[in-house]
């Protein structure tokens, strides 16, 4: 079983940047797509970036320009550079992995993201 501990949320300020990373503990796993989600209160857990394997990377709409994925395949772990933040980025970010060659997906704990005004 993949599991997956996020680190690296708290609270910015309008405009300002946080780095979100996201490594596996206990046994180590080879990991296919990884990406990140968010939730805000009240509404549907949704998709901000995910990155291949092999470094493709597609990310949301709401956060083009502003974040960037990346991921170290040796190390097994993804980040999320979010610059430019907005107060609607407030919401709890979550890790997500695939095993590679399966579509079988992991999630980590969330990590909280406040961006004040």
């Amino acid at each position: 079983q993949v599991q997956l501990v996020e680190s690296g949320g708290g609270l910015a300020q309008a405009g300002g940047s946080l780095r979100l990373s996201c490594a596996q503990s206990g046994t180590i796993f080879a990991l296919g797509n990884m990406g990140w989600y968010r939730q805000a209160p009240g509404k549907q857990r949704e998709l901000v970036a995910v990155i291949t394997n092999g470094g493709s990377t597609n990310y949301a709409d709401f956060v083009k320009g502003r974040f960037t994925i990346s991921r170290d395949n040796a190390k097994s772990t993804v980040e999320l550079q979010m610059n430019n933040l907005k107060p609607e980025d407030t919401a709890v970010y979550y890790c997500y992995a695939e095993r590679r060659f399966t579509t079988r997906g992991y999630w980590g704990q969330g990590t909280q993201v406040t961006v004040s005004s």
